[in-house]
């Protein structure tokens, strides 16, 4: 889809993107032709991925952002909405993981996974609802996991967020479909990212496991994020499992 302007015209914002796949739909996103607003932690690689966004010759805002703090997103949020104007793509890419079994995990850890991987995606969705409303309609995407279809031994947090958020990414399909919202939510599987290629499991282990060979580019996953961002808005996609696309062609 690179340079075809589907999007042109429109703002789309993606969290996590400052590497990994956030950057990767970043970028695919710009290249179909929409400004766009990305929100991470990290600055230096964040404006990094500003500045090849506005290589496409679209523009850019970039906010450090930490998605477990609600005031951070609600102003980064107004913040992006006066630079660019209204948001109708949404892109929740970014995602953190507190390991370790049930007895021994911390209540702080079980609360920044699910603040950060569940509830930033409901505030996110909830601050952009109206401008999605207003322009009558929007796409959400919601980045999940095989944790989020199958339980993980020591990945309990990192489960229950991804588990919970198939089914808030339900509701927003369901509330969404008379303003012509629709609301994705997207199964990537093992990718190659310095996160994204491990399952919860491997993350606990102390060295670091081979890549598997049928690990996905995140180029791959950011296309078809595109290729769902920019199709009719009467195309419903609520559960994507990447892989077997892509294998078929798509996008």
């Amino acid at each position: 889809m690179s340079g075809s302007g589907e999007l042109r015209g429109t703002t789309a914002l993606v969290t996590g993107g400052s590497s990994g796949l956030g950057r990767a739909t970043a970028l695919a996103l710009a290249a179909a032709g929409a400004d766009i607003a990305v929100l991470a932690r990290g600055s230096v690689e964040l404006e990094q991925t500003a500045e090849e966004v506005r290589a496409h010759g679209v523009r850019a805002s970039a906010a450090v952002v930490d998605l477990a703090d609600a005031e951070e997103i609600e102003r980064a949020v107004g913040h992006m909405r006066a630079q660019l104007g209204p948001v109708r793509v949404l892109v929740n890419a970014a995602g953190t993981d507190a390991p370790g079994p049930v007895a021994e995990l911390d209540v702080a850890g079980w609360d920044r996974v699910l603040d950060v991987n569940l509830r930033a995606p409901f505030l996110l969705a909830r601050a952009v609802w109206p401008d999605m409303r207003e322009q009558g309609g929007g796409t959400i995407v919601n980045v999940s996991s095989v944790a989020g279809r199958r339980g993980w031994a020591n990945a309990s947090a990192y489960c229950a967020a991804k588990f919970g958020l198939t089914g808030l990414t339900q509701a927003l399909s369901a509330e969404g479909k008379p303003h012509r919202i629709r609301a994705c939510v997207l199964y990537p599987g093992a990718m190659d990212t310095s996160w994204g290629v491990w399952s919860p499991e491997d993350r606990q282990d102390a060295a670091e496991p081979t890549v598997p060979a049928d690990a996905l580019a995140p180029e791959q996953v950011a296309r078809l994020i595109t290729w769902i961002a920019a199709a009719p808005q009467d195309v419903v996609l609520n559960e994507v499992t990447v892989t077997p696309l892509l294998e078929q062609g798509w996008p």
